[in-house]
């Protein structure tokens, strides 16, 4: 995945047949099964795959327990489907991972066994395990570093754990191989229409080379999630707002709050959610939160009261109490939940499921969804795009569709850091051995070496050093201060490869450290 490469298919001068607009989850859904259907395809996202809240989940690819009490059953059965296919063509990123609810009053284990037999029920051939009531004994055998008193029993469940970044870059690199071209940091500036006030196309600037760019094509689809309004904006002559942004964040703490292999999920918090501690890169990822923020930012930063939601209730339930000098990192994302009916209802009312709408202008817009049904959705908005634009009618071809990097869960050793390469492993230890300066570490206490960061830039399309230390490799989520305590050996071999001087790398190091900033408690920013 070449960036020059993919600029001169760009400069081709083709009339595509599907141009998408945003790289995050929905958008690369659909370069993958346009591409992979035939279609003559193309998307531009502007900044990197994954930016936004496609960077920023809870790592988990589930069915939704929390959709199941709220009784939305065919939400739950789509999930639960496409989670089992997520894990059979991206093997090496989705795993099985325990989960135990600890239950502190007598009737909260038999609900919940029950609720989740359910589930499993639901998931039909691609369960991942069966769910099973946990004795007191059981459970604190499972997880010692739970609160013990006043617990009752424990309910154990299956569901989906994975790495959203990396499975962005696989699809990107997926769309690429069945034909797509697929562009990072290329920013959409104007919808381009004709006399009957459709839309015919795109004009784009590259935000690195400053060069422009008009696209013709007879699609184009909106997939830029929280920043979909500006796009609409462009698009409507009379101004609606089509999602508003809800926040999430997440804290991350070392792996000794929570050992071992099972993760926690509290099914009701002081204010009626779901709070998850997961596992995930030997760290633990605890969230999250639903705030309803005014803006839709590129860098969203949690809110003191998120921060001490997320702390107190962690606190509760674990025996070794986090506190703010234990934050690792914080994460915050936005969901672009579609803009209620109802003028003043909460965003846990909103709906959670997409929707698709077509304008008079023919442009396709998809709001809401989530990463678990990624696949699901890309599939219904090619149809939809088939059925307005009289495209040819090819049959969606990914349900079976193998990721790149894809091994078979059984074969992934989920035990070595490179696992998340998938079958690209075996060429980053290939660029060691034909380099043995490339085995250096970036950061002593962490296994990430600079051959992946060499990787990142040829085969990967990463450009700045947040694109290789945010979403390349996952330091900056899972250790911000180690994330900018190496950043000046990541800006200097990418000068290297890239051909850049000494003021980029300043510029560079500028630049992070201003992003990575916000995923630092406001006391220890640097």
């Amino acid at each position: 995945m070449n960036r020059i490469e993919q600029l001169e298919k760009l400069k081709q001068n083709q009339i595509w047949d599907i141009i998408i607009i945003g790289g995050g989850a929905n958008g690369l859904g659909v370069a993958v099964d346009a591409a992979s259907r035939g279609f003559k395809t193309v998307l531009l996202e502007a900044v990197d795959f994954a930016k936004g809240t496609s960077s920023r989940s809870t790592k988990l690819a589930h069915g939704g327990v929390r959709y199941l009490e709220q009784g939305n059953i065919s939400l739950v059965i789509e999930a639960l489907r496409e989670r089992g296919l997520m894990e059979k063509n991206a093997g090496h990123l989705v795993k099985n991972e325990s989960f135990v609810i600890p239950n502190y009053n007598w009737w909260g284990g038999y609900f919940y066994t029950f609720g989740l037999k359910l589930y499993d029920l639901l998931a039909g051939k691609l369960s991942l395990g069966s769910s099973k009531y946990l004795s007191k004994e059981k459970t604190l055998a499972l997880i010692p570093s739970i609160e013990p008193n006043g617990l009752q029993s424990g309910v154990l469940y299956h569901d989906g754990q994975f790495d959203d970044s990396r499975l962005a870059i696989n699809l990107a690199q997926t769309a690429v191989e069945k034909g797509a071209c697929v562009l990072n940091h290329i920013k959409v500036t104007q919808l381009l229409k004709n006399d009957k006030k459709q839309i015919t196309g795109v004009a784009a600037v590259d935000q690195i080379s400053n060069e422009e760019y008009t696209l013709q094509g007879k699609t184009v689809i909106n997939a830029t999630g929280v920043f979909t309004n500006a796009i609409m904006k462009m698009n409507d002559s009379v101004y609606k707002k089509y999602i508003v942004p809800s926040q999430g964040i997440h804290l991350v703490f070392d792996k000794s709050f929570l050992p071992g292999e099972h993760a926690l999920m509290i099914p009701k918090t002081s204010d009626g959610r779901v709070l998850f501690a997961v596992p995930w890169h030997d760290k633990i990822v605890v969230g999250t939160t639903d705030t309803l923020v005014k803006k839709s930012d590129i860098e969203p930063i949690a809110l003191e009261e998120e921060i001490e939601f997320v702390l107190k209730t962690a606190q509760k339930y674990l025996t070794k109490d986090p506190t703010r000098a234990d934050v690792l990192s914080v994460f915050a994302g936005l969901r672009p939940l579609a803009a209620p009916e109802k003028k003043g209802q909460a965003t846990k009312e909103v709906s959670r499921s997409h929707k698709i709408i077509v304008s008079k202008t023919g442009l396709i817009t998809v709001t809401g969804g989530k990463w678990t049904t990624y696949r699901q959705i890309a599939e219904e908005i090619v149809n939809k795009a088939i059925e307005t634009h009289q495209l040819s009618p090819y049959k969606c071809i990914t349900q079976h569709l193998p990721i790149h990097g894809n091994k078979k869960n059984s074969e992934a050793d989920f035990q070595n850091h490179l696992f998340v390469y998938g079958t690209d492993s075996s060429a980053i230890l290939k660029l060691q051995e034909n380099d043995p300066s490339l085995k250096e570490k970036l950061h002593p206490d962490y296994n990430y070496t600079l051959a992946e960061v060499v990787w990142a830039i040829r085969e990967e399309m990463a450009i700045t050093v947040e694109d290789v230390l945010a979403r390349r490799v996952r330091l900056l989520f899972l250790d911000a201060r180690a994330a900018i305590s190496c950043a000046d050996k990541v800006a200097r071999i990418m000068a290297k490869e890239l051909g850049h001087d000494e003021i980029w790398i300043q510029n560079q190091l500028v630049d992070f450290k201003a992003v990575a900033n916000g995923f630092l408690l406001k006391e220890f920013r640097i």
